[in-house]
């Protein structure tokens, strides 16, 4: 088994991309209080800050600050992805087990990125905002609910109007 090595700072904030299987999926946006329900549990357990997300159909990108001297984002993502089943399984799924025995609804590993400064994570932040316009899923971030941009409009810091014209340095973080 490949032993993959992941870097971890503490008091660092992380960019992760977290993908289910099939790309053909919408179950993160249909089963939206379940993906909901999956994370608060885990920040009631293990605490994280999330500095922004977006939920697409398929996949999500989020940025998270743990708390100090606590790296261990990797069993947060263990234990998000195995309510999230065990909630949609008790709703009646049933998901085909890999063999390694987990379950066939998330792709097994996940993207993730050490944020490097102020800048680098203000793209992220940017890029995590208009990745539902970037999808073709809507044609203004404003239009896609599930997206930590309208807490970000709520409290001041950004505009009612941002993204509407091309947004200059969105990269392709993660994808």
């Amino acid at each position: 088994m490949v032993n993959y090595r992941r870097l971890k700072l503490i008091n660092s904030y992380y960019f992760f991309t977290v993908t289910l299987r099939d790309r053909d999926s919408d179950f993160l946006v249909k089963h939206i209080t379940e993906l909901k329900e999956s994370i608060r549990r885990v920040k009631n357990e293990f605490p994280f800050k999330i500095e922004a997300i977006v939920i697409l159909p398929e996949h999500l990108h989020t940025i998270w600050l743990l708390p100090e001297k606590d790296v261990d984002y990797s069993e947060r993502w263990r234990r998000i992805k195995g309510s999230f089943t065990r909630l949609l399984h008790k709703k009646g799924y049933h998901f085909k087990k890999a063999n390694d025995g987990t379950y066939n609804l998330w792709q097994r590993r996940y993207w993730e990125h050490v944020i490097r400064d102020e800048k680098d994570l203000n793209q992220h932040i940017d890029y995590i905002h208009y990745n539902p316009v970037k999808h073709g899923l809507v044609q203004s971030v404003q239009e896609w609910p599930y997206s930590s941009y309208h807490q970000y409009v709520k409290t001041g810091k950004l505009p009612i109007n941002w993204g509407r014209s091309f947004v200059e340095g969105i990269g392709n973080y993660g994808e």
